[in-house]
């Protein structure tokens, strides 16, 4: 399938690990000029490294740290932003049981991943009325449709993230920008690791056989590779999913028990 990406622009958040770079890498190969954003620079330099290029493509990188949305916009002002693909994905608040929680977590957790999902969005959009089209797609989690345990802070956010996407989406939708959601189950990355050997701790278990236990929570029985997750991403990015608007797309291996 011919997904109509070549020379697309696309802002990459959190594009040095995990979903963030495989979406990056996969973007690239699809002929997309791809601007990753995070805030390590020499990582930032591997990435960019490794992306594809036909000769044509012109990527690049800016560096931000989202738990500082008003350096955030500084480093925005570095960029033309003229960027048809919009990717907001930032790591997940720490574990923990929400009593447990303090109001600054909250407060990190809302700004690293609200606050600057509306900065960035404030900032692409005009460019995309302009283009009378505009993809952006938060990655965010299956805690939006089911929340996960030990998982206060983040299933509080993440479902205002959700909530901010849909009202979004029906705000922009007529001028050929959509806003979508894709909920990630458990995924091979840093992030994953970090909960397993939390959830072994808690439960007095080996890391591997939470790792063992976990697995068998979805019908596929393994973990989800980045690039799995990277391809839904994609495929929301491109023209093929024009009449995609305003959905929570789990690619989670058939976990989530809801519909």
């Amino acid at each position: 399938m011919n997904l109509e990406l070549k020379n697309k622009n696309a802002l990459v958040c959190g594009s040095t690990q995990g979903i963030g770079k495989a979406t990056a890498l996969l973007l690239a190969e699809e002929g997309v000029n791809v601007t990753l954003i995070a805030r390590n620079e020499e990582k930032l330099k591997a990435v960019l490294s490794e992306l594809s290029n036909n000769g044509e493509q012109n990527h690049s990188y800016l560096i931000a740290d989202f738990s500082n949305p008003e350096k955030l916009k500084k480093a925005l002002e570095k960029s033309k932003l003229e960027f048809h693909i919009l990717i907001n994905n930032t790591g997940g608040p720490r574990s923990g049981a929400i009593l447990e929680a303090t109001l600054e977590q909250f407060q990190n957790a809302f700004a690293q991943h609200l606050l600057c999902n509306h900065i960035l969005a404030q900032a692409v959009v005009p460019f995309m009325k302009t283009q009378c089209f505009g993809r952006i797609i938060n990655v965010i989690s299956t805690s939006v449709k089911e929340p996960i345990p030990g998982l206060g802070v983040s299933n509080t956010i993440r479902n205002a993230v959700g909530n901010w996407a849909k009202t979004l989406a029906e705000e922009i939708g007529s001028h050929g920008i959509t806003v979508n959601n894709v909920l990630p189950g458990f995924t091979d990355t840093e992030r994953l690791s970090e909960i397993i050997k939390i959830k072994a701790n808690i439960e007095n278990r080996s890391i591997e056989q939470m790792t063992e236990i976990m697995k068998n929570y979805t019908p596929a029985k393994r973990f989800a590779k980045p690039e799995e997750t990277a391809n839904a991403i994609v495929f929301l990015a491109s023209e093929k999913a024009s009449y995609i608007n305003g959905i929570n797309l789990p690619v989670d291996g058939g976990r989530t028990k809801s519909l």
